[in-house]
């Protein structure tokens, strides 16, 4: 009898575990820089998402920036038509690289273009949220598109829309996508973020926060501060031709785990 209810106390503490636990598996591409006169580059994004679609049970796919080398209209149309062969549906945030407003290319023609090419994609403004699950997510922009340079900024605006996703949502486990960090793999005054701190004392105001996931540095790098895990990748361009899968589990009662694996994209000579 005591073997039996030890038995149903495991049955009904293994239920109860899985009621109450939300889980998620995506992947991030950072700093593709994608050129269509630049056939490397082109190898090693159709082999990386041919291997992303190799993987079971993915939710979606997020470009943390620098999707392209420069921008322009071009090369945006054919990053978008590699990217739609992805089984998983996909988001993009935008880099100091892909914008020039002066050149033609501004965040809003940007993201028209991504639209006019992929009908699932209906997102018109560079900060956004979407939900999969029991998650929220966030994609933060700050680059520059009147004069680009490789120092972040997220304008006022930006972080005003940070602030009010994160309260309207507050009772939603959170995940910002962005292309600059706010925590550096390493210290450098060309990439960093313009006023990080304003940023770091908005995230303090709130508790739901439980990553930042970012590009830009071409470096990897994970961190633990104040309760948020920032998460830097290595550029998918560069050897050795790198993207990352990350799994996010969520029991009640328990600290968010957070699983990342740097998965290698090997390219046919």
């Amino acid at each position: 009898m005591k073997n039996i209810f030890i038995y149903l106390l495991f049955i009904f503490s293994f239920v109860t575990q899985s009621v109450f636990a939300s889980d998620i598996k995506f992947v991030q591409v950072t700093d593709s820089h994608y050129s269509r006169n630049n056939e490397y580059s082109e190898k090693i994004l159709k082999a990386a998402v041919k291997d992303i679609n190799k993987i079971d049970g993915l939710s979606f796919v997020v470009f943390t920036g620098d999707n392209l080398n420069r921008p322009n209209e071009e090369d945006l149309i054919k990053f978008t038509n590699i990217v739609n062969k992805l089984n998983v549906p996909y988001y993009i945030v935008i880099g100091n690289h892909d914008v020039f407003k002066s050149n033609g290319l501004s965040k809003e023609r940007y993201l028209e273009i991504i639209r006019e090419n992929n009908i699932l994609f209906r997102q018109k403004t560079p900060d956004y949220y979407f939900r999969k699950g029991e998650f929220g997510f966030i994609i933060a922009d700050g680059a520059k598109e009147i004069i680009p340079g490789a120092n972040g900024y997220f304008k006022e605006s930006t972080l005003n829309y940070i602030d009010k996703q994160l309260s309207k949502h507050k009772k939603q486990k959170i995940v910002i996508f962005q292309h600059f960090p706010l925590v550096e793999p390493y210290e450098s005054k060309s990439h960093n973020t313009y006023k990080a701190e304003e940023y770091i004392n908005l995230l303090n105001k709130h508790s739901n926060v439980i990553a930042i996931i970012s590009g830009h540095y071409h470096a990897n790098g994970e961190k633990m501060q104040d309760g948020v895990y920032h998460i830097s990748s290595p550029s998918l361009l560069q050897l050795p031709h790198q993207y990352k899968l990350i799994d996010i589990n969520i029991t009640k009662g328990f600290s968010p785990m957070i699983y990342t694996q740097l998965r290698e994209v090997t390219v046919e000579q």
